[in-house]
């Protein structure tokens, strides 16, 4: 069976009607990320690839799980739409990938708490500055390996600026924690959370996080957050979110792709 990458995203959406993730609304919005189907003129199965994410619906297509995105590389997440694609995905891959609990929090603008919020960001150690991610910062994230995850999806600073939004914690001039835009949608962002091991449990992720959403909510956008694990939902469910539903979803590794030889240049001798 043949898979097609799509571009009008209208013919898939109908297979990802009532799918809450705003993954999904990012790539139908053509805001980002890229989307494959079995057909490009009536669909039955489609993939969404964004980030460390790939979704799956609509009728189970073996070969549409076995399809690796251009865009993938290293850990992965596979998120199936019901238990048939959880089925096929344990088929097809087997021991290559492990499963895993995530949990959703409902999408709700007027949960929050804005004087809440203002406090945790007031309760953060003086030593620590609070800054909006501008061009140097957003420059300096991209070089960071435990921060990276905070603007990756964005290809360049200008998207970032149009369509995202971060703060960052800084010691000594050093980042040392962030929240930011994992993804962007219309109206809104997904919440990426990251602080240094060194730094952890400092209060950093509560007073970044809680500033990000003030942000958000002064632009009018919605910060959605769905969490990687308890401690994220914990952390969530503090900052003002309720809790939803959990959902099961695979991790794995694909091959890291490797860049191409250079072509050796012969040496003469001087």
């Amino acid at each position: 069976m043949s898979i097609y990458p799509v571009q009008n995203k209208e013919t898939i959406a109908p297979l990802f009607k009532g799918w809450d993730e705003t993954l999904i609304w990012s790539c139908l919005q053509d805001c980002m990320g890229i989307a494959y189907a079995d057909s490009l003129t009536e669909p039955l199965s489609a993939q969404i690839s964004l980030g460390d994410f790939i979704v799956f619906a609509g009728a189970v297509n073996n070969d549409l799980i076995l399809n690796k995105p251009e865009n993938q590389s290293g850990y992965t997440i596979l998120a199936p739409q019901n238990q048939d694609w959880e089925q096929a995905i344990e088929h097809c891959y087997g021991e290559k990938v492990s499963r895993h609990i995530r949990y959703a929090t409902k999408k709700d603008k007027g949960v929050f708490d804005e004087i809440k919020l203002r406090g945790f960001v007031s309760k953060l150690d003086p030593q620590y500055e609070l800054k909006v991610v501008d061009r140097q910062l957003f420059e300096q994230i991209s070089t960071l390996d435990w921060a990276e995850d905070l603007c990756i999806n964005y290809e360049s600073y200008e998207q970032y600026q149009s369509i995202g939004m971060g703060v960052v914690a800084l010691k000594d001039g050093e980042i040392v924690s962030g929240a930011s835009s994992y993804t962007s949608f219309i109206g809104g962002i997904e919440i990426e959370i990251d602080t240094r091991e060194d730094e952890r449990r400092k209060g950093l992720a509560t007073a970044c996080g809680a500033a990000l959403i003030l942000r958000c909510l002064e632009r009018d956008w919605y910060p959605s957050w769905d969490a990687h694990n308890r401690e994220s939902l914990a952390l969530a469910e503090k900052l003002g979110y309720w809790f939803d539903k959990e959902y099961p979803v695979y991790e794995m590794e694909f091959p890291v792709a490797k860049p191409p030889l250079q072509p050796q240049v012969a040496k003469t001798q001087a």
